[in-house]
């Protein structure tokens, strides 16, 4: 069979990825198209547009950038009618995405949404419209059944792929010597977008001088160069090392004694890895004053939302300081605050369901796509 799938980011073409390599256990002569990124061209198929080219994060860098999100619409909307694919599948990306569903279903096309879209968060209206537009919805979020029971939909509930993708990750036993680190860690999770990396990077870089036992170590996101953190790191700060390294944020977490991580995915993976964290998000000002008037949870991170209490420290907006950063480095570098969070942590791992996300999940979509044809 043949699968368009779409995503727009990086944390979405490590699950995109994860999931193509179960789909082909269960379809050998499965045939792939997407948009997405490295991770998803390394396992098979057709990478026609990557997520680099995508990433538009807030309300005023969309307006901005309007001309070309919507000819990135265009051009993709004739390159799944090209390529007539059995089932669309889309990827979290909500902003593209729910348009997409909802032109794919009136070309009668199968849509399938994998990670449903976080509109509990906001404007849960919409949750109507997937209703229409989407046939089926697989979640990993163990709230989200009961969210979208409130709207009539039974959905799949398949578990949280990181559980996988962290359980079967190869640490490196030397990574601190391969690195030449000789202190204890604290690491920078800026994001994965150039705008956000910026803002944060700004406000964190000031806090290094004030931990100068500690060596400070920036994840790079997969798809940003070098040169633009260097860049920033030279306004920013000059007599302080920072390593960069990329491709190991896995390794950084596991021996970090604390880690300040930019909302999203990223503050689950700290929690999977045991490694306290405050969580921190900066963006712009009208795109915030806007945004915060429809966001209707009381956290923004995954961590503290599943944990259903603030278990890690939001610094979001004006509360993002150089000295609330310090302040809250300090009481997570105690014993004390440190072992709270971890403990809340297994919490957590409990709520996020059973291993095997990308074979439950491709294992569904298989099977719908076959009784369809049956039918």
């Amino acid at each position: 069979m043949k699968y368009y799938l779409i995503v727009g980011e990086a944390s979405g073409d490590l699950h995109a990825s994860n999931l193509m390599k179960a789909i082909l256990k269960e379809d050998t002569q499965a045939d792939f198209r997407f948009w997405g990124g490295d991770r998803m061209a390394a396992v098979a198929g057709q990478l026609v547009k990557h997520y680099r080219d995508l990433a538009f994060m807030g309300i005023v860098e969309v307006l901005k950038n309007v001309r070309t999100i919507k000819q990135n619409f265009r051009s993709c909307k004739e390159d799944i009618l090209n390529y007539q694919p059995d089932v669309l599948i889309l990827i979290d990306y909500s902003g593209f995405n729910l348009r997409m569903a909802k032109w794919a279903k009136q070309q009668g096309l199968k849509v399938f949404y994998y990670i449903a879209p976080q509109v509990w968060a906001s404007r849960s209206d919409r949750a109507k419209e997937i209703k229409l537009y989407v046939d089926q919805l697989f979640a990993i979020l163990p709230f989200e059944q009961e969210f979208y029971k409130k709207y009539g939909m039974t959905i799949n509930f398949v578990g949280h792929p990181l559980l996988d993708v962290v359980e079967n990750y190869q640490f490196d036993a030397s990574f601190l010597r391969h690195h030449n680190i000789t202190q204890p860690i604290i690491a920078l999770l800026p994001g994965s977008r150039k705008q956000e990396i910026n803002k944060v990077l700004e406000v964190l870089l000031p806090v290094i001088e004030f931990f100068q036992d500690y060596q400070f170590v920036i994840a790079l996101a997969p798809a940003i160069p070098l040169s633009f953190y260097e860049n920033i790191i030279a306004r920013r700060t000059s007599n302080f090392p920072i390593k960069l390294i990329r491709d190991r944020t896995y390794d950084i977490l596991k021996n970090a004694e604390a880690a300040i991580v930019t909302s999203g995915t990223a503050t689950l993976e700290a929690a999977l890895l045991d490694t306290p964290q405050v969580v921190c998000y900066k963006g712009n000002w009208l795109s915030y004053q806007i945004a915060k008037r429809f966001i209707k949870v009381p956290y923004i991170s995954l961590v503290n939302l599943i944990a259903e209490e603030e278990l890690v420290k939001e610094l979001i907006q004006h509360d993002l300081t150089t000295a609330n950063i310090r302040q809250e480095l300090e009481l997570l570098l105690t014993a004390k605050k440190a072992s709270v969070i971890e403990k809340g942590y297994s919490a957590i791992r409990r709520a996020l369901g059973e291993r095997g996300a990308s074979e439950r999940t491709a294992q569904l979509m298989v099977d719908y796509l076959r009784v369809g044809d049956r039918e």
